[in-house]
């Protein structure tokens, strides 16, 4: 008897920074054989009909759930699954309310990461075990790392670029007012300025505003 032929499933990667999903992309590229990257979107919707759009929370309002639902509702977009390091409860709670099928944390190996995937393929329901935030994925890449970011620092950063307030911030990322202004701080000193409106700028300057458009047909893909 024949072996089997695997049709690997297609993937759309959904962030609001190019950066972020072709890094993605990337850590994915090596298991092409069971995943297709059909199209990276950074605030462009869904276009293809694909099996599975991996959401990344990158710098994205965490406590503003409407981004996920729109996916969830898209009639392209046969499954749903966020990826993420920020697993607090109600986040959790919510996005299974609204009907994703995996909750994925961003220290999963590649090769888990890909079982995860094809696991949400089959049917499954994969809520990962919450990630040690020291460790992170090979290839992972994100505004401002380049110049000593953390991802924390870096979404936090991206937050005020796009106008948040402390406050804001502080709801968006489930953290508290204390927590948010020891981060700028320490922002403020890995990038060198001395106030909000000099780090708005260097933001600006160093790819912390949200990109619009869509890499379509990734590599080959569908």
């Amino acid at each position: 008897m024949e072996p089997t032929v695997r049709t690997p499933i297609t993937i759309a990667l959904v962030d609001d920074y190019d950066i972020v999903v072709m890094g993605i992309a990337h850590i994915l590229e090596q298991y092409r054989d069971r995943v297709v990257i059909a199209e990276l979107d950074t605030n462009v919707s869904v276009s293809d009909l694909v099996d599975i759009v991996l959401y990344d929370s990158f710098a994205q309002p965490e406590s503003d759930h409407e981004e996920i639902g729109v996916l969830v509702r898209n009639p392209r977009a046969r499954r749903v699954a966020v990826y993420t390091w920020n697993f607090d409860p109600d986040l959790i709670e919510s996005a299974r309310r609204q009907g994703v099928h995996g909750y994925l944390s961003k220290a999963l190996p590649a090769r888990e990461l890909v079982d995860a995937l094809e696991a949400i393929h089959g049917g499954e329901t994969v809520i990962s075990d919450p990630p040690f935030r020291a460790r992170s994925i090979n290839g992972l890449n994100w505004p401002g790392r380049s110049e000593g970011l953390t991802d924390r620092e870096s979404e936090i950063l991206a937050l005020i670029t796009q106008g948040k307030s402390n406050a804001e911030v502080a709801k968006l990322t489930y953290l508290s007012p204390n927590t948010v202004k020891s981060y700028i701080r320490t922002i403020y000193r890995k990038i060198d300025v001395a106030s909000r409106t000099q780090a708005v700028l260097w933001g600006v300057r160093h790819g912390f505003t949200p990109d619009h458009h869509r890499i379509e047909h990734w590599r080959g893909g569908p």
